[in-house]
């Protein structure tokens, strides 16, 4: 069973993939599992925990205002820059213009550390990125939601990062716990087991995520390659700039993790916050930022190896 699991580590990109595909041919297995995929989004962050020492990961005091910016610069600036375009061009009450938003304004993917890890780049950057950004999330909505009012109202949307901050603790906590309770999990070989896990129970998400894709491709429905070109644009170009930023910077053993965080955000914490038929309609562009979420590590793997 060890075997297989660091045998699915080594070919986790190729696994996400497989993941993909079967998410969009097989759209009754992916109504099945759509359920599973809160429960599934809390293991995943209790992976990446176990997986990555998580004191050693937290920001100290010196490095903590850095992270606090950039969260600020990820979650409240790259959202109302977006807003300032969508509103000059008439794009903002549109459901490609408020999935934007919402990529921009979110937290940090939970799986973020995850997909770090398969690509091949020290994860810690991105768990700390993780954990500053959905602790201010309840903060950095505030003018987003200002200037977007079809997201409803602040308040809901702020109980319900608190909610995640709740699952988050829990989850880490038990982590933390039972690393330190079982020093094989410390090891190398213990580390190769839970990145095979891992792999797996990302590749079981994105099936239950992609349920709107498969009719889509099947109806021919033309939205299905316009939200493809905006979320590729959105995840893909976040990660290049993000990247660059950092290399530039003087960061280039965390920008593979920063760019990792600055495409991939949580967008299903503000579903609650949609009028229903907002939420309804935003099923497709979910499943399609599911592609490039699920190709980054194709992506910054290389890109971290040249760069290096």
């Amino acid at each position: 069973m060890i075997a297989l699991l660091q045998g699915l580590a080594r070919h986790g990109r190729l696994v996400l993939i497989v993941g993909l595909v079967v998410g969009v041919t097989a759209p009754e297995l992916a109504r099945i599992l759509a359920p599973l995929i809160f429960p599934m989004i809390v293991c995943l962050l209790f992976l990446a925990t176990l997986r990555v020492d998580p004191i050693a990961a937290f920001p100290d005091r010196r490095h903590l205002p850095r992270y606090v910016g950039l969260a600020v610069a990820l979650q409240v600036g790259m959202p109302v820059l977006a807003i300032a375009v969508l509103w000059a061009v008439g794009g903002l009450n549109s459901i490609l213009g408020i999935g934007a938003v919402l990529v921009l304004a979110g937290a940090p993917l939970t799986g973020s550390p995850g997909l770090a890890i398969l690509s091949g780049v020290d994860p810690s950057p991105a768990l700390r990125q993780l954990v500053v950004g959905t602790a201010i999330l309840p903060l950095t909505v505030l003018p987003v939601f200002w200037l977007m009012p079809v997201f409803g109202a602040p308040e809901v949307v702020a109980l319900a990062a608190l909610r995640l901050l709740a699952v988050i603790a829990l989850a880490g906590g038990a982590a933390m716990i039972l690393r330190r309770a079982v020093p094989w999990l410390r090891g190398p070989q213990g580390q190769g087991a839970v990145d095979g896990v891992i792999t797996l129970a990302m590749a079981v998400v994105v099936v239950g995520l992609m349920s709107a894709v498969g009719p889509a491709i099947l109806s021919g429905d033309a939205g299905l390659w316009r939200a493809l070109a905006v979320v590729f644009g959105l995840n893909f170009g976040a990660q290049i700039v993000a990247f660059a930023l950092m290399q530039r910077a003087g960061q280039p053993a965390a920008a593979p993790a920063l760019a990792i965080v600055a495409g991939n955000r949580n967008l299903a914490l503000f579903l609650g916050a949609l009028p229903p038929e907002t939420g309804a309609a935003m099923l497709l562009f979910i499943g399609c930022y599911q592609v490039p979420m699920y190709l980054t590590p194709m992506l910054i793997g290389p890109l971290a190896r040249r760069a290096s």
